[in-house]
């Protein structure tokens, strides 16, 4: 069976705070750990209410600290909002601190409405087209210095950082086959191109320097409880999120309601469960036989859940219970 890995985005919940977030992060890493994840990524975003990781890669640096053996990265920056050079700077140091279990996932959105990706300095048009030669360019910069080398990385340089393209859509998965980087699709929000995205990477790999064979991540939305029902409870956190989303009404995390009935509209609710369609909710046999049905499907690698719960505790027996399907399905394969 396939590993499992976290992708956490440190949620502010309503009546929660940005330290108690981050809290929730380290001790959700911990838990990780101890339950034999392969990683933990903390994602970019800004001016989210809802979302303590802007920060990023200092938010990594807190996860790593309290653990000892789990790799601990991205998913993603989002690197047109950054100049290559200062990435390489930060995971490079990273790398020092916390040799050998960094890694550097990438991906091209804003993370973030227009007006804050222009307060980040980004140039809107130009960020997105110069995305394949920023890459290049970060690779050399955390790979070893060549003779002419005119800038270089301190720290960074020959810290050669594992970089993983992270994509929704066809074109990250291109461009990381034809550089022959390892590709992680966000199927957890973006389901739609899914199946073809994959198709493309895998035909398209050229072997590289990093890697040999295509590999493939895949995000899943999941929420593990003791029984179906709860875990469909708990959800509806994630199902108010969303909408709240397509109402560009973003706040805090909100509590789970025992009911969507009157909050949301039908075509919100069908916007909410195209988006969430290969969601892993449920509880222990449910969520065994989807995550069968979805490597089946997938061919993965690898699957990272992000877990979007209100109650930290509820979050962590999620952990336990998706790490117990883990190890069923590799007991039964």
């Amino acid at each position: 069976m396939v590993p499992f890995s976290v992708l956490d985005l440190s949620p502010i919940t309503e009546g929660g705070s940005v330290a108690q977030s981050l809290e929730n992060s380290r001790r959700l890493a911990i838990a990780a750990e101890e339950n034999g994840y392969s990683r933990f990524w903390l994602a970019e975003h800004h001016g989210m209410k809802g979302i303590a990781s802007a920060a990023t890669s200092i938010v990594i640096s807190h996860v790593a600290s309290a653990t000892q053996s789990i790799r601990v990265g991205s998913g993603g920056i989002m690197l047109p909002n950054h100049s290559p050079l200062v990435i390489a700077e930060q995971f490079g140091t990273l790398a020092a601190l916390y040799p050998g279990r960094i890694d550097l996932g990438l991906g091209r959105a804003p993370g973030t409405d227009m007006r804050t990706a222009q307060a980040l300095r980004r140039n809107m048009e130009a960020s997105s087209n110069n995305f394949p030669n920023d890459v290049v360019e970060l690779q050399a910069l955390l790979g070893p210095v060549g003779e002419d080398q005119k800038i270089i990385a301190v720290p960074g340089a020959d810290a050669n950082v594992p970089i993983w393209l992270l994509g929704s859509s066809h074109f990250s998965a291109h461009l990381a086959g034809m550089l022959g980087l390892p590709f992680a699709f966000a199927s957890h929000f973006a389901p739609d191109m899914l199946v073809s995205a994959l198709e493309i990477y895998r035909e398209r790999f050229a072997p590289s320097p990093q890697l040999d064979r295509p590999q493939v991540m895949v995000g899943v939305m999941g929420v593990a409880a003791d029984t179906d029902e709860e875990a469909n409870y708990l959800f509806t956190s994630m199902q108010q999120s969303f909408v709240a989303l397509r109402r560009n009404a973003r706040g805090r995390f909100p509590p789970p309601v025992r009911s969507m009935q009157g909050l949301w509209s039908p075509d919100e609710k069908i916007f909410v469960d195209h988006a969430m369609r290969y969601a892993v909710v449920g509880g222990p046999e449910t969520i065994r036989r989807k995550i069968e049905e979805f490597v089946d499907l997938t061919r993965a690698d690898e699957l990272i859940v992000s877990m979007p719960i209100f109650d930290m505790e509820k979050r962590l027996h999620s952990l336990k219970l998706f790490a117990q399907a883990q190890a069923d399905l590799a007991r039964a394969a």
